[in-house]
């Protein structure tokens, strides 16, 4: 399994608030399908996934914030995909 971290969009956001999961924990996940909405100090947005996986384990539930870089989620990657 790999943690996947909370992403950077902007130059001042140092965390990001989960608002809402779109994905559940098992559930299997495309690269680009959105698994969470999250809100930054400027805007919500959907995070999209970079691979394609299987949700392991959600680590921060909604209405939970993660610093950048810290692991808000963990994926196991489909076999031969990259991520």
């Amino acid at each position: 399994m790999k943690a996947v971290e909370m992403p950077k969009m902007g130059d001042t956001m140092e965390e990001g608030k989960i608002l809402r999961w779109l994905k559940k924990e098992g559930e299997p996940v495309k690269r680009g399908e959105p698994l969470a909405e999250v809100e930054t100090d400027k805007v919500n947005i959907e995070i999209e996934a970079f691979a394609s996986g299987v949700l392991r384990k959600i680590l921060v539930p909604e209405g939970g914030s993660a610093p950048i870089g810290t692991g808000w989620l963990c994926r196991r990657t489909t076999a031969g995909k990259r991520g």
